[in-house]
């Protein structure tokens, strides 16, 4: 009995911060545990909510670590040499135990978190959540913009993991990458020479690939989703606080009769007050924890669990070889640039003797336009505050149409590059077949 007693104590040192008794032990668990300073002593019921973030961020950050776990695993495994990078895989994938399951899961986990990323910011546009509310010191245009930068590295990425397996799949999906990089003006050559670290897709691509994929670009996602939390916490939190502060209707504050002392002598008069305009935490606030971690924790494994069961249903591919000589037909660049290589070949055109360059208007000139009106919006969105943290909000209706029509018309482009285009890039019914090719050598 004594020992039971004793066993239980120790188990309470060790958890209480995870589940505390009391509300005083709640906000004590914030400061004492090093984990839990993430988040602030209350959170409100309505950043709580399923509906209202989807936990996409979470969901992002779950992603990572997914990645980051089972890239460890891997990276002692894998050999980043053109003689041996096919041939280590293969071994991962017939002959390791579990090693088919490690790199399926690396592989779903790499294609969800591009998705996942990518709805995790049109949740925060068609929230309006990049608008500053009324929370002091808030900046939360800058917040999307580093969103936007966390984006884009996600897409690097996954981007720079696709060569690794060195087999065709993975080969010319970057050769199509790389090409419509290089059709940048001026500077398009020198970017492909430094992806490639030459002009040709060889042992310095691949070295450069697997350094940027295991080093470079994780460090700084990471320090990005640290500058983003912290600047969520000194936003104020979510969006939906500052709408849930305008809803609030204020305490009021009956004035009270005192006498002021200072250094002219004692006046009469009322006292000075501060009516609060904020959420009523005691109504409409509960502590962080355990509520928000158990929320926390139900996403990290409902999260983990998904990708497990899609590893099992779609495991990653291995195709022949690398073989620069051998060209399949079509030759697609990975699926989430796919809308970008559709774009260039509809706006390819030749006109006579001069031929209208698809890659620069589709590959370079749109993309960036893009990433600069994404930029651009915050400061220019002339909606007002009450619609901050409101779901498709009736004074953003023109707004929220036109970033609805861009996402779907990728999306879009995306599905038709992934299953209507055939060889030479012919656009083909999902029930029609397509003709049996010859291998070009």
């Amino acid at each position: 009995m004594q020992i039971l007693e004793q066993t239980k104590k120790i188990y309470k040192q060790l958890l209480w911060t995870w589940n505390p008794g009391s509300d005083k032990e709640a906000g004590d668990a914030i400061v004492k545990n090093v984990m839990l300073h993430w988040f602030p002593n209350k959170v409100s019921k309505g950043s709580l909510s399923w509906m209202y973030s989807m936990y996409l961020g979470t969901i992002s950050f779950v992603l990572f670590m997914i990645l980051v776990g089972t890239g460890l695993v891997l990276m002692f495994l894998y050999v980043p040499s053109v003689e041996r990078a096919y041939s280590s895989v293969k071994d991962i994938e017939f002959v390791v135990s579990f090693g088919w399951l490690l790199r399926s899961m690396h592989r779903i986990s790499a294609h969800l978190m591009v998705a996942v990323v990518f709805l995790h910011m049109v949740r925060v546009f068609l929230t309006g959540a990049y608008k500053n509310g009324k929370a002091v010191g808030s900046n939360r245009p800058l917040n999307w913009i580093i969103g936007i930068s966390m984006l884009l590295l996600t897409l690097l990425l996954s981007f720079t993991g696709y060569l690794l397996p060195w087999d065709q799949l993975a080969y010319w999906a970057i050769t199509v990458g790389t090409n419509i990089a290089s059709s940048a003006p001026l500077v398009g050559e020198q970017i492909r020479f430094f992806l490639l670290g030459g002009n040709y897709i060889d042992q310095n691509a691949l070295i450069r690939f697997y350094v940027l994929h295991v080093f470079f670009l994780p460090v700084l996602v990471l320090l990005l989703f640290l500058w983003h939390m912290w600047r969520i916490r000194k936003d104020g939190g979510l969006a939906v606080v500052d709408n849930e502060a305008l809803t609030q209707k204020p305490e009021k504050v009956e004035p009270v009769k005192t006498k002021t002392y200072s250094l002219l002598g004692i006046t009469n008069g009322t006292s000075v007050h501060v009516q609060n305009t904020m959420v009523n935490e005691e109504i409409n606030s509960v502590p962080s924890i355990p509520n928000l971690t158990r929320r926390i924790w139900l996403v990290t494994l409902g999260t983990f669990l998904v990708v497990l069961v899609l590893s099992f249903i779609f495991t990653a591919p291995l195709e022949e070889p690398a073989n620069p000589t051998v060209t399949p037909n079509p030759a697609k660049a990975p699926w989430y640039f796919l809308w970008l290589q559709e774009i260039v070949t509809d706006t390819t055109l030749n006109l006579g003797f001069y031929t209208i360059n698809g890659a620069l208007i589709g590959g370079i000139i749109l993309p960036t336009l893009l990433i600069a009106l994404a930029v651009w919006w915050p400061y220019r969105d002339p909606s007002g505050i009450n619609a901050v943290g409101v779901w498709l909000a009736p004074e953003r209706k023109k707004q929220n149409y036109v970033f609805i029509g861009i996402c779907v018309v990728i999306i879009i482009f995306t599905i038709i590059g992934t299953f209507l285009r055939g060889p030479y890039w012919n656009f083909y019914l999902p029930w029609e077949a397509w003709p049996t090719m010859p291998v070009k050598y």
